[in-house]
């Protein structure tokens, strides 16, 4: 099976044929369209400098110029090296040195970030859109106009085993390491995620996921394996009045979603807006709470909300909830290749029903960490806690590091954030862990209230006490302006970690 992705991006426009396929701030763009383009800054990249194997950079907010380039780097036989344009020049400067990147390509508004981070190692900075050019920006750069005016180029002859992607972790618990995807695995993880997402006639989609995330990558390949043609509107960034706005202005059909912004969602008039066409809401990236799933289905009758799970080691995919079988509280099935077991603190394999560690293994699974780290007998150990039922879904406990020990009992904060979330007054919660002389450890909740709440610290516990064992509910809440988020939308326990060591 050739799973090249620059060729598969080909087969699908060959088997798909030219229409209509991006919408993005009021203009379409056709697959042929952006297609051809692709082919020419292909070429654009290989008289610059850049080799088959090279590390290129792409930092920037959601364009058509993302997909573009994607498509162009694995013409070109290089690597894609995505990054969150929120990251900082800190954060920017290590990523350019761990990957050896031969170019960074980027956005005007990033140049005073892109030209901090590449001061100490200065190497090509390309720069999308007509304006940036002056003192702000590094030496040696140009524009990606200068890239399209090449003729288009064949495809760079690469294996499934060659590196396509080298993404980074988040680096929430320390510095973000380096997770190396090949063909294959982002080949394998389009494929099989389509096959369980897919419904005919739903081919109109929204999506304001990081096309620089393992989710929104996801997305991405996995519309080369489309069985029919479709339609993608995309946002530049998620902001959720325009997303309501989006979804009835296009009618669409099936939405891209991380909790946190189901929740933002949540806020907006929904009831104002026509979303009778909205069918599936396909959710990942995190734990969602039953109450904001039930509380978007109540206002949206037309939506079914489809959890999955997947990591960026394992190109964003491990299972998903079959569209014609859900069942609420799980995140689906383990999805074709993926041979996914819940597994002791000894190795063994544990029964049905019992919560375990999930370890996986599949053509969708990295070998080893960038610098040489590799994975043990071909099993990755996701560190996340789980359980299969007897149907074989998969039910996300908590993480492995999350977990809170009071006084000799285990506490997974996902179950106290559920039990905030039953709260009409509470919009987002956070728990985590506080050392405690005598228990070893206590629970703390910080909670973000929705608009005109007037509900008390002292009420939340009381709540949450009358829905909880005696260890488990939190004895300090504190009522914040909003729970801190990662750059993708993950609640970031690392910051609230350090809220409490700061009080």
């Amino acid at each position: 099976m050739d799973t090249n992705l620059a060729r598969a991006a080909e087969s699908a426009l060959e088997r798909l044929g030219d229409h209509p396929a991006l919408c993005f701030e009021g203009t379409w763009h056709s697959s042929g369209e952006l297609a051809e383009r692709s082919r020419r800054v292909a070429r654009g990249l290989v008289e610059m400098g850049v080799r088959p194997g090279d590390r290129v950079v792409v930092i920037m907010a959601n364009c058509p110029e993302v997909p573009i380039l994607y498509g162009a780097v694995w013409r070109a036989g290089a690597v894609v090296t995505p990054v969150v344009f929120l990251v900082t020049a800190a954060e920017l400067r290590h990523i350019l040195a761990d990957s050896a990147a031969v170019a960074v390509v980027t956005t005007p508004e990033l140049l005073p970030k892109v030209k901090e981070a590449t001061d100490e190692r200065p190497i090509p900075v390309v720069v999308v859109g007509e304006t940036g050019l002056d003192g702000s920006a590094p030496q040696a750069s140009r524009n990606f106009s200068d890239l399209e005016a090449h003729e288009p180029m064949s495809i760079v002859d690469r294996g499934g085993d060659d590196l396509a992607a080298l993404l980074y972790t988040g680096g929430t618990t320390g510095r973000s390491k380096g997770v190396p995807l090949t063909h294959s695995n982002l080949y394998h993880a389009g494929k099989n995620s389509r096959s369980v997402s897919y419904v005919p006639g739903i081919t109109r989609g929204l999506s304001a996921l990081p096309m620089s995330h393992s989710f929104g990558l996801l997305v991405q390949v996995g519309g080369f394996h489309n069985p029919e043609p479709g339609i993608s509107v995309l946002q530049r960034w998620f902001e959720p009045a325009g997303f309501v706005k989006l979804a009835a202005e296009h009618q669409i059909q099936a939405v891209s979603v991380v909790p946190s912004m189901l929740v933002m969602m949540l806020g907006q008039p929904l009831e104002s807006f026509d979303l009778s066409n909205l069918r599936f809401a396909f959710s990942g990236a995190a734990p969602l709470a039953p109450a904001v799933r039930e509380e978007l289905q109540r206002r949206i009758p037309s939506v079914s909300v489809m959890e999955g799970y997947g990591c960026t080691e394992t190109a964003g995919i491990l299972s998903a909830t079959p569209p014609m079988a859900p069942r609420p509280g799980t995140v689906g099935k383990p999805v074709p290749e993926v041979d996914l077991r819940i597994r002791d603190l000894d190795g063994n394999d544990l029964p049905v029903g019992e919560e375990g560690e999930i370890v996986v293994s599949g053509p969708n699974v990295m070998r080893g960490y960038w610098g040489g780290e590799k994975i043990p007998d071909g099993w990755f150990h996701t560190g996340d806690v789980g359980r299969l039922d007897a149907d074989g879904y998969l039910t996300i406990v908590d993480r492995i590091k999350d977990l809170i020990i009071r006084g000799g009992y285990n506490v997974y904060p996902r179950d106290v954030e559920d039990a905030l979330l039953d709260h009409p007054d509470v919009a987002m919660a956070g728990v985590v862990g506080r050392p405690d002389d005598r228990l070893g450890e206590e629970v703390v909740a910080f909670v973000a209230l929705n608009p005109g709440a007037t509900v008390t610290a002292d009420e939340l516990i009381e709540f949450t006490k009358s829905r909880m064992a005696a260890n488990k509910y939190p004895r300090e809440v504190h009522i914040v302006d909003a729970v801190p988020l990662t750059s993708v939308g993950k609640l970031d326990r690392k910051k609230l970690r350090a809220t409490i060591t700061a009080r």
